[in-house]
C-alpha cells in the first residue's frame, strides 16, 4: 500500500475512496504533525549546537559527534520543509477541486429547478396566450376610447357653418365700436377764454418797491 493510501487510510484497488472533505481534513493533521517534528529538529539542532561549542576546546570527539547529530537534524529538517510545500500544494488543488465540485452541484440543482419550472411550459401555449393578452388589451383601448366619446353633442352641428356666424357677430361687434369712435367727432369742445391773463410783475419794479420800503423802515427808525 503506498504512503498516500495509509495516509487516506485506502483499502487497496477495492476501498472506497476519500471525500475531498476526508482527505483534506488528513492532510491538515499531517501539516500539524509535521510542524511539530520541525519544532522538535529545531530544538534539537539547537542543544547539539551548544554541545559542540561547550565541548569545542577540551572534547574534541564529543564536539564532532554533537555537529554530526545537527547535520543529520538539519537534513530531516530540510526534508520535512519540502514534504509540507507538497502537502499544503496539495491540499490548495483538493480545496479547489472540492469548491468546484460544489459550485458545479448547485449549478445542476438550479438547472434541475429551471427544467422542473418550465415542465408544464408549451412554447405554442405561450405563445396563444400572448396574442390572446395582446387583443384582449386592443378591445380594452377600443372600448376606453367609444366610452371617453361625447354622445349627442356637436354631432348634428356643420363647423363650417358655426364659424361663419362667429365672423358675423364679429364684424357687427367691430362695427359698432367704429360707430361709437365716429358719434365723439361731433361733440363741441369748451371755447377759449376770451379775456386776457394777468400779466406777470415786472421784476425791476418789485426790486424798486423793495428799496423803497427799506428806505422808509430806515428813515421810522431813527
Amino acid at each position: 500500500m503506498s504512503v498516500f493510501g495509509k495516509l487516506f487510510g485506502g483499502g487497496g484497488k477495492g476501498g472506497k475512496a476519500p471525500t475531498p472533505q476526508e482527505a483534506i481534513q488528513k492532510l491538515r493533521e499531517t501539516e500539524e504533525m509535521l510542524a511539530k517534528k520541525q519544532d522538535f529538529l529545531e530544538k534539537k539542532i539547537g542543544e547539539e549546537l551548544v554541545t559542540a561549542k561547550k565541548n569545542g576546546t577540551k572534547n574534541k570527539r564529543a564536539a564532532l559527534q554533537a555537529l554530526k547529530r545537527k547535520k543529520r537534524y538539519e537534513q530531516q529538517l530540510g526534508q520535512i520543509d519540502g514534504t509540507l510545500s507538497t502537502i499544503e500544494f496539495q491540499r490548495e488543488a483538493l480545496e479547489n477541486a472540492n469548491t468546484n465540485t460544489e459550485v458545479l452541484k448547485n449549478m445542476g440543482y438550479a438547472a434541475k429547478a429551471m427544467k422542473a419550472a418550465h415542465e408544464n411550459m408549451d412554447i405554442d401555449k405561450v405563445d396563444d396566450l400572448m396574442a390572446d393578452i395582446t387583443e384582449q388589451q386592443e378591445v380594452a383601448q377600443e372600448i376606453s376610447d367609444v366610452i371617453s366619446r361625447p354622445i349627442g353633442f356637436g354631432d348634428e352641428f356643420d363647423e363650417d357653418e358655426l364659424m361663419a356666424e362667429l365672423d358675423e357677430l364679429e364684424q357687427e361687434e367691430l362695427d359698432k365700436n367704429l360707430l361709437e369712435i365716429q358719434g365723439t367727432e361731433d361733440v363741441p369742445l369748451p371755447s377759449v377764454p376770451s379775456t386776457s391773463l394777468p400779466s406777470r410783475p415786472d421784476k425791476k419794479k418789485v426790486e424798486e418797491d423793495e428799496d423803497d420800503m427799506a428806505d422808509l423802515e430806515a428813515w421810522a427808525a431813527n
